[in-house]
């Protein structure tokens, strides 16, 4: 249990969420308790309810944002509570966005062969070619395939060449050496928007990379909560 020293004043922090997978109750106690400027969650949410209602102790209380992760799209329940949800349009896939004055870009979802398997080449350069070609009977709700609404597509990598950010958040982890579970397309997106951080989900394991390629890289674990510093909140879960 964490307690808040009385009168604690609201801090600067910013807190990055691992995979949830449908359980918030450590972050609205950690928010509650250490008061962030912001949370962003980095993919696997699966919000049991619509987001708004999972976290509604927080609204007020501190800025949220989010990426998806591929387990978002799972079922429809899951991309209708998180897509649909008030907090829809706090979703940083793509995008670069001023976070308690720290430049955040975000790059939501996974890799998947069908569209694209870095570092060979995509079979499809956005979801709008994917939805022409893959057949009526194969959309999902006149569009993309649910699953492939958390697919990261080349046309939404590469528009995020041309920006600059502080920090790089996914749902894939970037690759540091030969032979881990990461992706070099994600480390070579790192380094063209000048990051000096990076943070992924993904791999349910806290991890700290070191800078060999030019930024400090941190993995956050299952459940599990760290700061902008590498700083662990809350450790995360063994499973």
């Amino acid at each position: 249990m964490m307690f808040r020293p009385p009168d604690q004043p609201r801090s600067g922090r910013v807190f990055l969420a691992g995979d949830c997978h449908g359980r918030f109750d450590h972050v609205i106690e950690a928010a509650q308790v250490f008061l962030p400027a912001a949370i962003v969650f980095l993919g696997d949410m699966e919000p049991p309810a619509p987001l708004h209602e999972v976290l509604a102790p927080l609204v007020g209380v501190t800025s949220i944002w989010w990426i998806p992760g591929n387990h978002d799209t799972d079922s429809e329940a899951n991309y209708d509570n998180l897509f649909g949800s008030k907090l829809g349009d706090r979703s940083l896939h793509g995008r670069v966005v001023e976070i308690a004055g720290v430049r955040i870009a975000g790059l939501g979802g996974v890799f998947r062969e069908r569209v694209w398997a870095p570092p060979g080449g995509p079979q499809y350069e956005s979801a709008e070619e994917f939805v022409r070609r893959c057949g009526h009977g194969n959309r999902w709700r006149d569009g993309l395939p649910l699953k492939h609404r958390s697919t990261i597509f080349p046309d939404v990598y590469h528009r995020m060449f041309k920006q600059r950010a502080d920090v790089l958040v996914t749902h894939e982890a970037p690759s540091y050496r030969r032979g881990d579970y990461g992706q070099v397309a994600i480390a070579e997106l790192a380094r063209t928007l000048h990051v000096t951080k990076t943070f992924h989900g993904h791999l349910h394991a806290d991890r700290q990379y070191g800078s060999s390629l030019g930024f400090h890289g941190y993995g956050v674990g299952l459940r599990g909560i760290m700061d902008l510093d590498g700083q662990v909140v809350v450790p995360g879960e063994s499973e």
